[in-house]
């Protein structure tokens, strides 16, 4: 059972329910102020007085304001924020968002999602007694939807905005909710579940069951084909994983499948795209599969030798004749590891929405428009081909007849889910649509419903989504979501020159800190998504090692028959299942408040949970990143240097599942696994290993709490140290008398730290060779693949 680290603090220090309170013009968290010169229209409400849930929140507060006017849109301070430490999120693009840190409210940037103050560290400094943290979140409040941003003398500003003018409003109570708690984690968690309850509007990770296919190694087109994809060369790439040992249970079609016209010839299906980007000015003209799809012959293998400039159209075929069912069901046939089918579409259909006339719904193309706050994002090429031709957008009140137009014949074409792309497009359009928050709200009920009724209820990838209308908007079914932006190829990190500005290679990092600090709000919702990656980039093995303790799906997107098999094996067993952690990969909390991107010192430190071990992940990430003068992204090379940093047990939040199998309490001594060091230490749970690590280089560390049977016997099981998450492949572990049993999911060599050397071990009831460390206490076992099955391993003593 996890100890309740909140009622530890309120207990020593005798404090009362409410922590949050103004006074005299300050917000304090206790007798700690955290905002000072708090504006007098600005107003705190307890959340029982404002959320008529069931649910009671003790330590959580809204806060409103009264303005004059009647606006769409406002801006009103907090307070000011003063030299305390902060986390926060913010949106660097329209669809994505990512990691930033400061010290006071001048520090922190437009369109930030939430900001977490270390106020124990504040506390400390002033010789306080314990605090909590303190989270400020902005939510929803009815048709309105609120953002932080800086303001003047290091305030801190909230903006709500309804993105209409007919939308107006001129008093808040709850556009801002506050939480307060003294584990970080915990706070996040319990801050959503009382966002959740207040608002009723989507649901936590925690009340779903995420798909099937994070348990499943898969492969994606879009890096393999861009546009060009068809049937041919998808059967051709899942033949080339199948025949590596490597067979993937997800395939996910991306991009290029549907039926798209360009504005340049509206009337023909547009067939000669070819670069990515070439495709946004385009609208979809139907809701089947376009003419490199509908060709396909149902039974038969495909045509390898098709050449590539063969553009005639083929007349589609019925689906039980031919087309993307008969495709889909002949990859199945074929490949029985391939359990499930995806296929991309963008949340209005396509990049430019619906060709109006095209379709049995109706269309109008928009011109969309970006908020004062979105103008100060990164320029995007997705956004300015977007603005420049417009969405054709199906109206709100007709979205649930689109998605069941769209997937219900997917559904029957044997299709097991879709990716959502583009969904942070409706804020731009929603100016004669009664508001943000109104058609965000028609689209994602609409959406919900086709996935329940279609999907499982569960089978979704969301997409270019890391804003919070969609958070709060539209996570009722979704529990599968992006949490970086994408995967970027980029040129070789040995190049004598040194890291090249103009390049992509210093954006692997930024990917990787995207990913880790996104999910600490966005796992509330949604299981974590690192996204696809090439398993001959250059950082393959650094962006597979992220995977592997990711905690969610694992899958690449190589280029038919371009694939490092020997990396590949270190993620994917021989049924193209993987060894997926218990929970979602999230920063450790020694690094929250620093810069892991260009501050040339904080290495990145992720952890998650296997049954019974934890893992902590050690990332050189710096390099590049984000810069608050030139709004974009950029390289900082100067920083791209070797870092320095410890490990210890504490880096794992043990407690972080419901059901933990791991108990720490009391446990005085670890083995700890270094995957590419290839060695076993011991140390005690208050010990540092000192780790220090070249740019762009990894090391994880598998981290096992040591048992002490009878007559002095120390055992670990620490699992297959040929698998990136080496502990993922321990299933159970059973210690008694003189004996250990341990359940093993997986094939390879099976690690165990042992005291003394065990007398006999066993492997599936027969005795086996093992290989004892004199030195280091290590025991080594080969074991087989089992046909899936799993391993019981017996250490005899």
């Amino acid at each position: 059972m996890a100890p309740n680290l909140q009622t530890d603090v309120d207990m020593l220090l005798g404090r009362v329910e409410q922590p949050i309170s103004l006074l005299a013009g300050k917000l304090f968290v206790h007798d700690l102020p955290f905002l000072l010169d708090v504006p007098p229209n600005v107003v705190v409400s307890p959340f029982s007085s404002i959320c008529n849930s069931k649910v009671a929140d003790r330590t959580g507060c809204f806060l409103g304001f009264d303005t004059a006017t009647s606006e769409s849109r406002h801006i009103a301070s907090l307070g000011k924020l003063k030299d305390i430490k902060f986390a926060s999120i913010f949106r660097f693009k329209v669809w994505w968002t990512t990691h930033w840190v400061g010290n006071n409210g001048s520090d922190m940037e437009i369109e930030t999602q939430f900001l977490l103050l270390d106020t124990p560290s504040k506390a400390a400094s002033q010789n306080l007694a314990p605090h909590p943290y303190v989270l400020l979140l902005p939510i929803i409040e009815g048709q309105f939807r609120a953002s932080l941003q800086p303001g003047e003398d290091d305030s801190v500003d909230v903006c709500v905005e309804s993105c209409s003018d007919k939308v107006r409003g001129s008093s808040f109570r709850s556009c801002v909710y506050v939480h307060a708690g003294a584990n970080p984690f915990d706070l996040m968690k319990d801050a959503m579940r009382a966002v959740r309850w207040h608002l009723g509007t989507f649901r936590l990770l925690e009340e779903k069951t995420p798909p099937g296919i994070i348990n499943k190694f898969g492969w994606c087109t879009w890096d393999a084909f861009y546009l060009t994809v068809k049937p041919e060369g998808v059967w051709e790439g899942v033949e080339r994983l199948v025949e590596g040992g490597c067979p993937p249970g997800l395939l996910l079609i991306d991009d290029g499948w549907q039926s798209i016209s360009h504005d340049d010839d509206p009337s023909k299906e547009a067939m000669a795209l070819t670069v990515a980007g070439d495709q946004m000015p385009c609208r979809l003209t139907r809701f089947q599969e376009n003419y490199k799809f509908s060709s396909y012959v149902g039974g038969t293998l495909p045509k390898k030798h098709q050449p590539d400039n063969d553009t005639d159209v083929a007349e589609p075929r019925s689906e039980a004749q031919g087309g993307m069912g008969a495709f889909v069901r002949d990859l199945k046939s074929e490949f029985p590891n391939l359990e499930f089918v995806y296929v991309w579409h963008a949340l209005c259909g396509y990049w430019g929405g619906v060709r109006p006339g095209t379709t049995t719904l109706p269309a109008e193309i928009l011109t969309p428009s970006l908020s004062p706050g979105l103008l100060s994002t990164m320029k995007d090429l997705a956004v300015d081909k977007i603005v420049d031709n417009g969405i054709g957008l199906v109206p709100p009140e007709r979205a649930h007849d689109m998605y069941e137009a769209m997937h219900s014949y997917l559904a029957r074409a044997g299709i097991d889910g879709v990716k959502v792309d583009v969904i942070h497009v409706l804020e731009l359009l929603c100016q004669e649509l009664g508001g943000r928050v109104e058609l965000n709200k028609a689209y994602f009920e609409g959406l919900s419903a086709s996935v329940r009724k279609h999907f499982n209820g569960n089978g979704v990838i969301a997409s270019m989504e890391h804003g919070s209308d969609f958070v709060y908007l539209g996570t009722d079914q979704i529990s599968v979501g992006r949490v970086g932006d994408d995967f970027w190829p980029c040129s070789d990190p040995n190049d004598p020159n040194g890291l090249d500005p103009n390049d992509t290679y210093w954006l692997q990092g930024c990917h990787m800190v995207h990913c880790a600090f996104n999910s600490l709000w966005m796992g509330q919702v949604m299981q974590p998504d690192w996204d696809m990656f090439q398993t001959t980039h250059p950082c393959a093995e650094f962006h597979a090692a992220s995977r592997a303790i990711s905690g969610g799906p694992i899958y690449v997107s190589d280029k038919v028959g371009q694939h490092d098999f020997a990396l590949l094996k270190r993620l994917v067993l021989p049924d193209g299942s993987i060894l997926r952690c218990r929970h979602y990969a999230l920063p450790a909390r020694s690094c929250l408040f620093n810069d892991p991107l260009h501050n040339g010192e904080t290495m990145l430190k992720i952890w998650n949970l296997n049954k019974y071990s934890g893992v902590v992940g050690a990332f050189n990430c710096q390099g590049g990143g984000w810069n608050k003068e030139e709004r974009s992204n950029m390289c900082f090379s100067q920083f791209s240097k070797r870092v320095r940093s410890t490990i210890c047990t504490k880096d794992v939040e043990w407690y972080q599942v419901s059901d933990p199998m791991v108990v720490v309490e009391g446990v005085e001594e670890f083995a700890v696994y270094f995957f590419r060091a290839q060695k076993l230490c011991l140390i005690g749970p208050t010990d540092e290993i000192p780790v220090e690590l070249d740019p762009f280089q990894f090391e994880l560390f598998t981290i096992v709490p040591v048992k002490m049977m009878p007559r002095g016997i120390r055992f670990a099981a620490v699992g297959l140290v040929n698998m990136l998450n080496t502990g993922g492949a321990v299933e159970s572990v059973r210690c008694w008398g003189g004996r250990a049993t341990v359940e093993v999911r997986g094939c390879g060599e099976m690690l165990a730290y042992a005291s003394p050397k065990p007398t006999l071990c066993k492997l599936n009831g027969v005795e086996v060779d093992f290989v004892y460390g004199i030195d280091d206490g290590t025991v080594r076992i080969e074991v087989p693949w089992n046909g899936g099955s799993n391993t019981i391993l017996e250490y005899v003593f």
